[in-house]
């Protein structure tokens, strides 16, 4: 019986990649590889997360996920600010590393008035567009999506309990626009960011944090 789940799975899985564009496997590939260095603590996160949101922008933009397509565009902006951060925290020899913080309480009421302000806002928009795709549901998920990957670039932990969130959200909302095999790269995504949230509580609690090169 195992077997036979287990030759499911597999028929499963090489039938969305087969449905799949070239465009989208190499999204999928290089955001697993993002999001796995990323919960490494690895900086090497910035630059194969930039190539990432290049290769999605093109993807949903073609599935008419119009935030989402603005939310890449934005998430290349921030990762090159994480970039040039992470690295100023590390250039000189005797400079201590950009460390693992809590998201200051000022920090996280700007974040929610900010986000709410962009789903209502950009979800009304979006609503009025004939071609836009779920438009609520997309406007919410890229602002929460833009609140975790600040918190990434600035190295508050809660951002891994933002990205368990919305990677919830997302895979329904992939898996509707039959982006079946993005639907699974966010299942993974999800697991990743789990052990991310763990991996960067370890390092929180050491005496000691460093930047993985």
């Amino acid at each position: 019986m195992a077997a036979l789940y287990l030759f499911d799975f597999l028929t499963a899985v090489a039938a969305a990649i087969k449905s799949s564009s070239p465009l989208e496997v190499a999204g999928v590939l290089t955001g697993a590889a993002c999001v796995w260095l990323a919960a490494r603590n690895s900086i090497w996160n910035f630059p194969v997360g930039i190539l990432n949101g290049a290769l999605y922008t093109v993807v949903f933009w073609r599935s008419n996920l119009y935030s989402d397509t603005g939310l890449q565009l934005a998430f290349i902006a921030l990762l090159v600010y994480g970039w040039v951060k992470w690295l100023r925290g590390t250039a000189a020899a005797d400079a201590a590393p950009l460390p693992i913080t809590h998201t200051p309480r000022r920090v996280a009421a700007w974040l929610i008035g900010a986000g709410l302000l962009y789903a209502l806002g950009m979800g009304y928009f979006l609503s009025t567009r004939p071609t836009a795709a779920l438009p609520y549901w997309d406007s919410t998920t890229t602002a929460i999506s833009l609140a975790a990957q600040l918190l990434l670039s600035r190295r508050h932990i809660e951002n891994w309990l933002l990205w368990i969130g919305v990677d919830v959200a997302y895979v329904g909302m992939y898996w509707h626009r039959h982006l079946y095999l993005t639907s699974g790269l966010y299942a993974v995504f999800l697991g990743l960011a789990a052990y991310g949230y763990w991996q960067w509580r370890r390092e929180l609690a050491a005496p000691a944090q460093a930047v993985t090169h």
